[in-house]
């Protein structure tokens, strides 16, 4: 019995004490979790877009009649899908012009540059929260801190910025915008690895301020930019928090708000309608990953990789 039991307990030992055990171990937390509440939740989908689902009765196969359905038959999928991309479009330059302009600003040393960074970076903490999103729908009200602003300097107004649909789209761009925290310490990191010998030979040749920028710092900064675009674009295409909050989860006014990831949920979670979100979801799906694919094609063309010079 004691022979047995130390035999168990040798192989057991051999078996802890090899690294690539040791290794599955560590990882099988992650790898459950991948596959329970990653994996499983994209191929139902992709199943479920291909049936009619209310969650309350078992999912009836119907092929391709929600895809149908969401192409032809839906002018408010366009409609949500046409906003969406006008919000990337125009949020997503302007949030990386204006995290890579504070950025330069704050990549000179000073006292206060670690306040500074910090002060700034908080806006990206509490920028997709409902808090936020709370503020923002009482700063651009009637009777909110943008109109007491233009009354300081003569110009009345009493407009209700968010409850019109003419520029209730451009107070949301103005919140994506504000959240620049993340990308511009990502900026800012980028900023420090340039080397600064080639400034100083840049001085040596005379060169000005608006030379060094086009010359240098954007050209090894591109590969910065470049996972920036890609990764907030991504971001853009999935807003939904600050679009549900200040529209009451409704799109309003007049669905100028009705940004994809709000439609979606209302078609999956307000209508019941598992299998026609599921069919959104995919195609939004496709649509990043072509965006994606067509940015990295197009890199070679703008990025500039120091090592490929080597």
């Amino acid at each position: 019995m004691n022979t047995a039991q130390s035999k168990k307990e040798r192989k057991l030992g051999k078996i802890t004490d090899n690294d690539n055990v040791v290794g599955y171990i560590f990882i099988l937390p992650f790898v459950i979790g991948f596959l329970a509440f990653t994996l499983y939740p994209i191929i139902s989908s992709f199943y479920f877009s291909f049936t009619r689902y209310d969650l309350l009765s078992s999912p009836r196969f119907i092929g391709l009649e929600n895809y149908k359905e969401m192409f032809i038959e839906d002018p408010k999928f366009w409609h949500s899908f046409g906003i969406t991309c006008l919000y990337v479009v125009v949020s997503v330059p302007l949030r990386l012009i204006f995290a890579l302009l504070v950025a330069m600003i704050l990549s000179k040393t000073t006292k206060l540059t670690g306040l500074y960074r910090a002060v700034y970076y908080i806006p990206s903490l509490l920028g997709g929260s409902v808090a936020v999103s709370v503020l923002w729908k009482r700063i651009f009200s009637d009777t909110g801190a943008v109109n007491a602003i233009l009354r300081l300097f003569g110009i009345y107004s009493d407009t209700n910025w968010i409850g019109n649909p003419d520029t209730a789209l451009l107070t949301l761009i103005l919140l994506a915008v504000w959240q620049f925290g993340s990308s511009m310490l990502i900026f800012l990191a980028g900023l420090k690895q340039i080397p600064r010998t080639y400034y100083e030979a840049a001085d040596v040749d005379g060169a000005k301020p608006v030379q060094k920028f086009f010359k240098i710092t954007l050209p090894m900064l591109s590969p910065v930019i470049f996972f920036n675009l890609v990764m907030q674009t991504i971001t853009g295409f999935m807003t939904f928090t600050q679009t549900f909050i200040i529209s009451n989860g409704s799109g309003a006014p007049l669905d100028s708000l009705l940004l994809y990831a709000l439609y979606l949920y209302q078609q999956a979670f307000g209508y019941y309608r598992m299998g026609y979100g599921s069919a959104m979801a995919w195609f939004m799906l496709v649509i990043i990953g072509a965006l994606t694919a067509l940015a990295f094609k197009t890199s070679s063309s703008w990025v500039y990789y120091e090592s490929k010079e080597e």
